[in-house]
């Protein structure tokens, strides 16, 4: 009799060990139709600025957000440049369309802001520092299950001043 009922304690005992075990995975929320605005990932780059020689431009990126899609990004960076004339910095504010979801293999977007730009010696140039309108087109190569591979280009002030990126960037999961 005693065996009748250890065998079934037993068991139930093995099943909550091995419940507890498991580790939780949430399900992934891929399709949202609201805007979710906070700091779900950031990137650096490095590149190069065509109009200045070859001026060598690091910089780094903020992802603040989905505006009514999770495609539609909102993202501000800051870039420098450096060396091979005066320096440079600019401020951008852009709102990227990621064409396929994160989880692809390559994500293609295009995207669309303005920026504040200036450069050493900005103080005595009343046209400095300018607002420039600027234009995206890069691709994220992924690279782990939260970090990216970034390859950019970046019009600059109505496509007169060209830059192209490299550089790793992460997204916090959904």
């Amino acid at each position: 009799m005693r065996i009748v009922l250890m065998v079934p304690l037993l068991c139930s005992l093995f099943a909550v060990a091995d419940a507890r075990a498991q580790q939780f995975q949430p399900p992934k929320n891929g399709k949202h139709g609201g805007t979710r605005i906070g700091l779900f990932g950031f990137g650096v780059r490095g590149g190069v600025d065509f109009r200045r020689s070859g001026q060598l431009v690091l910089g780094s990126t903020l992802d603040l957000g989905d505006l009514f899609s999770n495609r539609l990004r909102l993202r501000p960076s800051v870039e420098v440049g450096v060396f091979n004339g005066p320096n440079t910095y600019v401020g951008n504010f852009e709102a990227l369309w990621r064409f396929t979801d994160d989880e692809e293999v390559a994500t293609p977007y295009i995207g669309a802001g303005v920026g504040v730009a200036g450069r050493d010696g900005c103080g005595t140039d009343p046209r400095c520092p300018d607002l420039w309108v600027n234009t995206v087109f890069g691709f994220e190569l992924h690279y782990r299950s939260t970090f990216n591979w970034l390859l950019e280009y970046h019009g600059m002030d109505r496509l007169r001043r060209h830059r192209l990126f490299i550089g790793l960037t992460t997204r916090r999961g959904n």
